[in-house]
């Protein structure tokens, strides 16, 4: 039969004869026999275990669990997927990490990302939840509009963009901010009176939207013209937009019109859900237009 010293055993394996040493004063490689001069000696089986050992310990296995694995009390297989599962979490720790540090490296709120990006999504919806409590509770609104509202889950990924990070911490300083809460509050109250009013609150009609749109794309190309809000210029396009809006509305242009185009103008709504799809990786993201809607804002006051 075969017989390795330490040191053959250190060379056949690339490990040290410190190390060797160790694994056999732990009963990892047990001693096969002795030399003349009294030095201990392993089999084949030795080598064995010791390279097992070896491959385990390089990925990461802690010594008393691979010590188990040569006992047969677990599988290789069992402790693989264990092990891999537990790389996994700290995999999506790390890049977490490191979007946290990205994040603050932007903006230097450390302990504010930190706090958010740790969430639970239990507490992610949660902070959401209390949102549409404050902004909707007791209120006669468009069922299938609230329902549609509060079924749009945040689905930050374990393993964050930069960009979705960034994105989940302005929306969670939005929805908390009082101002922003109650801009949506009274949306919400202005919902219900016009609902109540038999106005169907349930969707826009294809005439608004399109209204919206011809809206955006005359603040747009304001914007690319570098018009200020306040010049007659600004003015043109403003009458222009309330032409289309009051088609649409059917409402004449004046005083109405316009208190009805500022009860739903905050941008920050649209920004909102710009931010959600960012967040969720949304396919078709939503195209924010904060911009051109401050724009607008800005110009019809």
């Amino acid at each position: 039969m075969t017989h390795y010293s330490i040191g053959e055993l250190a060379r056949m394996t690339g490990l040290s004869t410190r190390t060797v040493r160790f694994y056999s004063d732990s009963g990892v490689i047990p001693v096969a026999g002795r030399t003349v001069g009294g030095f201990r000696t392993y089999d084949v089986d030795g080598l064995a275990r010791l390279k097992l050992v070896r491959t385990l310990r390089d990925l990461g296995v802690d010594l008393p669990t691979a010590q188990r694995v040569l006992a047969r009390e677990v599988s290789v297989a069992d402790v693989a997927r264990t092990h891999a599962e537990a790389i996994d979490a700290q995999m999506r720790t790390l890049r977490l990490r490191r979007a946290v540090l990205r994040v603050v490296a932007r903006n230097g709120e450390v302990e504010l990302v930190h706090e958010l990006a740790r969430l639970s999504e239990e507490e992610r919806q949660a902070i959401l939840d209390d949102f549409f409590d404050e902004v909707f509770g007791g209120l006669e609104l468009d069922p299938g509009f609230e329902q549609m509202m509060r079924s749009v889950r945040v689905e930050l990924p374990d393993d964050p963009t930069t960009e979705q990070l960034e994105a989940w911490v302005e929306l969670a300083n939005m929805v908390r901010d009082p101002d922003f809460r109650a801009s949506i509050r009274n949306m919400s109250e202005r919902h219900q009176e016009m609902r109540a009013e038999g106005v169907d609150m349930s969707g826009r009609s294809e005439e608004a939207m399109e209204a919206f749109q011809y809206s955006i794309a005359q603040a747009r190309e304001a914007l690319d013209a570098g018009i200020a809000p306040d010049s007659a210029e600004a003015a043109a396009v403003v009458a222009r937009v309330d032409e289309r809006w009051s088609t649409a509305l059917n409402l004449p242009v004046g005083p109405e019109l316009s208190k009805r185009l500022e009860e739903f103008g905050d941008p920050r709504a649209e920004r909102y859900w710009a931010l959600l799809a960012t967040i969720n990786g949304w396919e078709n993201p939503v195209p924010d237009n904060t911009a051109e809607r401050r724009w607008l804002t800005e110009a019809g006051s």
